[in-house]
């Protein structure tokens, strides 16, 4: 396991991997702090217009620019998640959202510096002035059988259990 952190938020003191609850986690060891690791958690919003097309967003910035990505962003510490998807969702497509349920909840790996978990939310647009803000530089909606290039793996397992339900009928939306 390759050490991110190596001081105590606490005292200072020097953290290293101790095994603790059948876990090695990193503790301090001038004062026995516990600095645990925890996922971040990110947001996503699913909109789909009429037709079961859904919007995506390409991406501008960063390893990802080109590549396209259902809506999403990072939780704010002492945000509520159901505000952090309007937000997140505001942020890069300009639209208001209703939120209608939890569509999905899923681990993401792909960032080897950053363990995620993923909240996908199904959501109907309620303002419809759609410009790409923030971290996107174009926003379109797509067939599903016709996606462009994504880029975050999670999306795909995202998508495919949209394409599947919407396929079967069985999305309730």
């Amino acid at each position: 396991m390759k050490q991110r952190f190596y001081y105590c938020p606490k005292c200072g003191g020097k953290l290293e991997y101790r095994k603790q609850a059948n876990f090695l986690r990193l503790t301090c060891i001038s004062c026995s702090y516990i600095f645990y690791e925890n996922p971040v958690v990110g947001v996503a919003a699913i909109v789909l217009n009429r037709d079961n097309k859904i919007l995506l967003g390409q991406r501008n910035a960063g390893q990802y620019t080109g590549l396209w990505c259902i809506p999403c962003g990072y939780l704010e510490y002492n945000e509520d998640v159901y505000d952090g998807a309007k937000r997140e969702f505001k942020e890069e497509t300009n639209l208001d959202i209703e939120i209608i349920k939890v569509y999905t909840v899923q681990s993401n790996f792909h960032d080897p510096e950053r363990h995620t978990v993923g909240i996908w939310f199904l959501a109907k647009p309620i303002t419809f002035d759609i410009k790409a803000r923030d971290d996107l530089q174009e926003v379109a909606y797509f067939d599903f059988s016709h996606l462009p290039p994504l880029a975050f793996p999670t999306d795909r397992v995202v998508l495919d259990l949209l394409k599947q339900e919407i396929g079967t009928g069985k999305l309730n939306y």
